[in-house]
């Protein structure tokens, strides 16, 4: 009874796969013919069966972009580089389309220890740095091992050197693994889909005017209180922004 299950799952997931296929190369010929609405329209129904990818992400973004609905094609190719960052044509059009926003931000960069520690932290994965972790632990049992069972004044001075480098190793693996995973759970991006938007200096109507944000601008979310969200800027500015006036990028939703 399993068996058949597990083959119907199967065969209703191939279903899925090819329809989605189809309506891929519909969609594509609907932009290569300037019918933009329509190839949205599809594109939106494939990633709404819950099929996600680069090519897909990018494709919506082009039809988003000749529109020029300048929120929407920034999403889609922000969400298309989240799947493949360093595509050369996914970051040359998103460079077209960021020169059609108002707001002019200027990033703050990193430097010092602050910069060298991310630029370490990024080298691998959160999963990479803990297998990582462990094969230098393994590592470290071995050549401990070697040092406890070796009598020879050369060999256990020069295993036991091993076996405490493997050690720390092992144990600055662990913490920049930790590390990693701060800084990709604290990255909360999100791009700003209203025409204007004040930003609030409190989570309320009520409060005094920050400034103000325009469709396209990305932002970093920070919390959230009821119907608002606290936003940080590039250049470090910081206030609250309605709910509906920005759209997470992390989020798989329309």
């Amino acid at each position: 009874m399993k068996s058949i299950i597990y083959i119907l799952i199967f065969l209703i997931g191939c279903m899925g796969f090819g329809q989605n296929g189809l309506l891929f190369e519909q969609a594509n010929d609907l932009y290569n013919k300037g019918d933009f609405e329509d190839a949205i329209t599809k594109y939106e129904a494939i990633i709404g069966s819950g099929e996600h990818s680069a090519a897909l992400y990018f494709n919506l973004a082009n039809a988003h972009y000749k529109l020029n609905h300048i929120a929407p094609s920034i999403y889609y190719y922000e969400k298309a580089l989240q799947l493949d960052p360093n595509d050369k044509e996914i970051n040359n059009n998103i460079a077209f389309a960021r020169n059609m926003t108002i707001d002019a931000i200027d990033k703050i960069p990193d430097v010092g220890f602050s910069k060298f520690s991310k630029t370490i932290t990024n080298w691998l994965t959160f999963d990479n740095w803990a297998k990582l972790s462990v094969l230098l632990m393994v590592l470290f049992v071995i050549f401990y091992l070697v040092y406890y069972f070796n009598y020879g004044t050369t060999q256990k001075r020069l295993s036991f050197i091993m076996a405490m480098t493997f050690l720390i190793a092992s144990g600055c693996a662990i913490a920049l693994a930790y590390n990693n995973y701060a800084l990709v759970k604290n990255d909360q991006p999100a791009i700003v889909f209203a025409k204007e938007s004040l930003v609030k200096s409190e989570p309320n109507l009520r409060s005094s005017e920050s400034f103000k944000l325009h469709e396209g601008t990305k932002v970093q979310i920070l919390d959230t209180v009821d119907n608002w969200k606290k936003i940080k800027l590039a250049d470090g500015k910081t206030g609250w922004i309605p709910k509906a006036d920005i759209k997470a990028l992390n989020s798989i939703d329309l």
